[in-house]
């Protein structure tokens, strides 16, 4: 075959002649000769599996027919000596006065997404929290209210639509009142992804527009909330200071649920009606151990891992307050809580039971001086507080 003839014009007249081209595969050529004959619905990928001559034979084909899309779609080709034959045959179509598809115009980037941020309440005693959801939506924005409890999921759920203006001025507002914590908004639709599969795992009730809320933020119930990290060196330190958590104003208002009270009060009554004959050491020693047991009994693994969880949430409310010591001893506490580390055991747990025996001894002491008019039978006034009263480093009365 003379060089000629693997010219694109004289080959293409050669496959539609149907003579013999021995120079390239049976295959190859009854494929270009295919290609030629229908080449409005050739396409690129087809075109490039050819020898380069066959292929430029084709690109001949669609110059002639007065097609565009496949010397358009061959320009972008990975085979270079293709891709510039295409770009010249897009150039003689140019020429002859054929139009050709504009280039697409590159889609414009996508603005990035407002940042508004998400509010996350103190937890309470009883491990309800409170949760603020913006969501940008034509006009305003999305506010959804959540009440949650980290035992039973979402209590209750409110939508409403706020200007902008409007929820500046409700953040401004907890901000100033330290009602919380402003966390990033993918932060706060895990936290309601969490609290819904608590509502699932217990059997809660959806309240209405939990499902739109979860699908509007993208997430769904989540059942196994991320682990909190292992336990540092230095939090042996902090659980031996833990107590001192609960001197804050935050904390101090945390109390054990109300069985476990009356179980710790009436194991504190049966000592005073006991017929053993105990010394005030001795019976402050019994309180103590019977503090203790109640504590120790109460955290069981589960509970230490929910009251672990409370304790991370209040050292980022500490931190942001500007507590870094307090944030720093919740971190401790709530480190080794989660991972069940029992010894030294935790002084913020025992405290927590301590507080019951404080507050109950300082509420009947206030009753009797309320029923003597702060005197002591026979006129005299009531007695001092003893002063060798035992005291927490957090500032508590022990008993």
């Amino acid at each position: 075959m003379s060089p000629a003839s693997t010219e694109p014009r004289p080959l293409l007249d050669a496959l539609r002649a149907g003579t013999p081209l021995p120079a390239f595969p049976d295959a190859a050529v009854e494929q270009a000769r295919r290609l030629v004959s229908d080449v409005a619905t050739a396409t690129a990928g087809a075109v490039e599996a050819l020898p380069e001559p066959l292929a430029g034979a084709v690109l001949e084909a669609a110059v002639l027919a007065g097609h565009a899309a496949l010397p358009e779609a061959l320009s972008a080709s990975p085979v270079k000596p293709l891709a510039k034959a295409a770009k010249k045959a897009l150039y003689r179509l140019r020429s002859r006065g054929v139009a050709l598809p504009e280039a697409p115009k590159p889609a414009p980037a996508p603005a990035p997404a407002e940042a508004l941020p998400t509010l996350v309440t103190l937890v309470s005693s009883t491990g309800q929290f409170g949760l603020l959801l913006t969501r940008v939506v034509r006009g305003g924005v999305e506010l959804l209210q959540v009440i949650a409890s980290d035992e039973q999921g979402v209590l209750e759920l409110t939508r409403s639509e706020v200007s902008r203006g409007e929820l500046r001025r409700i953040l401004k507002h907890a901000r100033e009142n330290r009602f919380g914590v402003e966390v990033s908004r993918e932060e706060g639709a895990t936290l309601l992804a969490e609290a819904a599969a608590l509502n699932l795992r217990t059997r809660t009730p959806f309240p209405e527009d939990l499902e739109a809320a979860l699908r509007h933020h993208g997430v769904q119930p989540v059942s196994e909330p991320a682990p909190l990290p292992a336990p540092e060196p230095d939090d042996v330190r902090h659980v031996l200071e833990g107590d001192q958590l609960h001197a804050t104003p935050e904390i101090a208002e945390w109390m054990p649920p109300e069985a476990e009270v009356r179980r710790l009060m009436e194991a504190v009554q049966a000592l005073a009606s006991s017929p053993l004959a105990l010394s005030g050491p001795q019976r402050q020693e019994q309180v103590q151990q019977r503090v203790r047991d109640a504590a120790r009994a109460f955290f069981t693994p589960e509970v230490r891992q929910r009251y672990a969880r409370r304790l991370w949430r209040m050292a980022a409310y500490f931190a942001e307050t500007g507590r870094p010591l307090q944030a720093d001893m919740a971190r401790g506490e709530a480190r080794r809580l989660f991972h069940g580390l029992d010894e030294p055991f935790s002084r913020f747990a025992e405290t927590l039971f301590a507080k019951v025996v404080v507050l109950a001894a300082a509420g009947a002491q206030a009753q009797a001086a309320a029923a003597t008019g702060g005197h002591a039978p026979g006129g005299s006034p009531a007695p001092a507080a003893p002063t060798n009263e035992r005291r927490s480093p957090g500032g508590l009365i022990l008993p």
